[in-house]
């Protein structure tokens, strides 16, 4: 009985496992490149999308603001049933009981001192200024997720230099238990070597670790929805490789450019020209607002006896009216002086933001020299490293070295191959954050 009930649980957790693998989604384990992360970056990210809604919401901020320029139409309608012993009656007719009035009426604003024109160009100026914001969100998280494909690029080679690191160690360990069992070596090499093989292993562990965050990291910044069912490991199937290729930068053209492409400094562009509006709404206040309007009412007539509410009197009506509020208590004042100081606010930001721009240009170019140049120096420091444990191997069978050459060694060697995948993953890195810095457009090619 405890046999079957043993082979039931395991036949169940097989038959969930399978299912689990069945139901992942295809996204999952299909191959997935650099360009494709990119597109399903801009469909699903949270933050691209939290940006196009941004952008929506100010599409209706500019049809607010426009509102102060185009017509009002007004509709308006009564009905009103007044206790009779609340009528006060003239002798020589009496008011009704009952009244009804409607109309419709347009009213168009003709002149606001200056107001209308600004509100006009401030809602073209806030449009551009939206789709810049929107632009520079977009640029920041292709960026993101181009570095975060690069780390898992990264964490899986490391795992491999980790497993070739440990296998090479584990084949030292095996040499020298053979030697020590021919009692061609004492036992203390053997020792070391055991040692050796143990100080290697959490490297491996560690390099296992740092890929499953950076795979759910990436799966993060793609969108995606991960199944509860995966604990470990995410199969994603990343198919493009490290881009070290030559990239040829100078430093003054990089400068210009970003000054000329960057939309954040679009952004600054675009405040200081709204901010100049607001000083030209803002003394409006010191002006008359002058308005047309016409219409069309109905209404009960109010002399018919009896009263009757089907006896209708209609008719149209237009004009023209001006307000001027010759003392608002200094309220104009105050806005024109708060309109002002955010005017010069918003041109000191413009030039902070450029300095910060050209910062940013400078440090990236800076530590693209830096990783292109341990890039280049670590070529053939793999090819040196390998032929140095070949050498000290073939020193150690002809008695002219000893074992601890063999595991300096190795340990360069696995030294050796860390680095230039580092050097590789940096290089691609500081490239990106270069060409991000300089205003170039990362989103992939439709």
């Amino acid at each position: 009985m405890k046999k079957l009930t043993l082979l039931s649980l395991l036949l169940g957790f097989a038959f969930t496992v399978t299912t689990a693998e069945n139901n992942k989604p295809s996204w999952l384990t299909r191959p997935l490149s650099l360009a494709d992360a990119l597109n399903t970056a801009l469909t699903q990210n949270a933050a691209i999308l939290k940006a196009k809604n941004d952008l929506e919401a100010t599409h209706g901020l500019v049809v607010q603001t426009r509102a102060v320029a185009l017509p009002q139409v007004q509709a308006s309608g009564q009905y009103k049933s007044t206790d009779p012993n609340a009528i006060e009656n003239n002798p020589s007719y009496s008011q009704p009981e009952q009244n009804w009035n409607a109309g419709v009426q347009i009213v168009q604003n003709i002149y606001m001192g200056g107001k209308m024109l600004a509100a006009i160009r401030a809602a073209d100026a806030t449009k551009q200024q939206a789709m810049a914001i929107y632009q520079t969100a977009v640029a920041d998280t292709l960026l993101s997720v181009r570095l975060a494909y690069y780390d898992v690029l990264l964490a899986a080679q490391q795992i491999t230099v980790s497993e070739a690191s440990v296998k090479l160690l584990q084949k030292e360990l095996e040499d020298q238990q053979h030697r020590f069992d021919a009692g061609t070596v004492p036992h203390f090499n053997v020792l070391r070597a055991e040692v050796a093989v143990a100080n290697e292993r959490p490297a491996l562990i560690r390099a296992k670790n740092n890929y499953r965050i950076a795979k759910n990291t990436l799966a993060n910044q793609l969108g995606y929805n991960l199944p509860r069912e995966i604990w470990e490991d995410i199969p994603l199937n990343l198919t493009s490789t490290l881009d070290t290729s030559p990239f040829a930068v100078n430093l003054p053209d990089a400068i210009q450019q970003a000054l000329t492409r960057r939309t954040e400094l679009t952004v600054a562009r675009k405040n200081i020209e709204l901010q100049k509006l607001n000083i030209v709404s803002a003394k409006s206040g010191y002006q008359p607002t002058v308005s047309v309007f016409a219409g069309y009412d109905w209404y009960n007539s109010k002399f018919t006896t009896p009263v009757e509410l089907n006896h209708d009197i209609h008719g149209w009506n237009a004009g023209a009216q001006m307000t001027w509020s010759i003392f608002d208590g200094a309220l104009t004042y105050g806005k024109v002086k708060q309109a002002k100081a955010l005017f010069e606010k918003s041109r000191t930001e413009l030039d902070d933001q450029s300095r910060q721009i050209e910062l940013g240009v400078r440090t990236a170019y800076s530590d693209f020299i830096q990783a292109r140049e341990t890039l280049e120096s670590q070529e053939k420091v793999q090819e040196q490293a390998d032929e140095a444990l070949r050498e000290a191997n073939a020193r150690v069978g002809a008695g002219t070295a000893t074992q601890l050459d063999v595991l300096n060694a190795e340990t360069a060697l696995t030294q050796a191959r860390t680095t230039q995948i580092t050097a590789q993953r940096d290089y691609a890195a500081a490239r990106a954050r270069l060409e991000r810095a300089v205003g170039a457009d990362l989103a992939p090619a439709k």
